[in-house]
């Protein structure tokens, strides 16, 4: 299964976080599974830093990179696709980093695994 995760996702998971579903915790596990983190999500990460709402115990610059390789974990670029079809979705959601990885989930056709259930509210799977 191909997967796009979203930003609580992957630092639940890689946090050991207990809000992580057991499903969730599994699908990141199976080595099966092709998961993608957006490059949006490591921009979120790198402003929630740069405001004190996130600390890692090991520098961003080094933490991140080698999360995603020790994990199995590639990165999901964002394409001009993505970003226009911005443009007519409704805002149900409206965190825009948020509402890129909607955007992402729709043109990819990727299921996103969150525990955000707003994003139910738009015509993607959401798994958990």
């Amino acid at each position: 299964m191909k997967l796009l995760l979203d930003t609580h996702t992957f630092l639940w998971f890689i946090m050991g976080n207990t809000k992580l579903s057991d499903n969730a915790r599994k699908l990141m596990e199976d080595t099966d599974n092709e998961k993608l983190l957006s490059v949006v999500s490591i921009w979120e990460m790198a402003i929630k830093a740069s405001l004190g709402k996130l600390s890692f115990a090991e520098p961003f610059e080094v933490l991140i990179p080698q999360q995603l390789k020790l994990n199995g974990i590639e990165l999901l670029n964002i394409k001009t696709e993505h970003a226009a079809i911005i443009t007519t979705l409704p805002f149900h959601h409206r965190d825009p980093f948020d509402r890129l990885l909607i955007a992402q989930s729709m043109v990819e056709r990727l299921p996103i695994l969150s525990a955000d259930i707003n994003f139910d509210n738009y015509p993607i799977e959401r798994v958990w």
